[in-house]
């Protein structure tokens, strides 16, 4: 399993996000470009020292990544705040692609064209709340989706 970060902004969220990758050995794909640099404290004080073990691969752009990854359509999972299914619905494929936007914009609409059975969100309750941390977001997703080989 994968988790794919399209156009990261903040630094926390990717560091953190790292760290989680770390601890269930994924590996973490970043589509440039970034809201910072890699180098910046801010993310490795986020991923603490776990950034150095994290398995990252970085693609210039979204058409990079389909060009040399060519991930399957089955195996690719869209999460955005108004998904029509929840993060619940499908049954994750092994080799999943777990796929986020950027913290201010969500994925691109270009992406998600054509996606709509492909897109999934977090279920939030209440209605003062317009959006979750994309940390957050993204380890609830992993571990929802990792969850029967984690279960064993």
């Amino acid at each position: 399993m994968k988790i794919v970060l399209v156009t990261p902004e903040i630094p926390y969220n990717t560091g953190a996000i790292g760290r989680t990758c770390v601890a269930l050995n994924l590996e973490l794909i970043l589509i440039k470009p970034y809201g910072f640099s890699l180098d910046e404290k801010a993310v490795r004080r986020a991923g603490t020292d776990y950034w150095k073990h994290v398995n990252l691969t970085e693609y210039e752009s979204w058409e990079s990544f389909l060009a040399e990854r060519n991930p399957p359509r089955e195996s690719t999972y869209f999460f955005e705040e108004h998904g029509a299914q929840t993060i619940y619905a499908p049954e994750y494929q092994h080799d999943a692609f777990l796929v986020f936007g950027c913290e201010s914009k969500g994925l691109p609409p270009k992406i998600l064209e054509g996606q709509d059975d492909r897109v999934f969100k977090l279920p939030m309750l209440s209605p003062l709340v317009r959006s979750l941390n994309l940390a957050n977001v993204a380890t609830a997703v992993v571990y929802t989706a990792m969850r029967p080989q984690l279960d064993g």
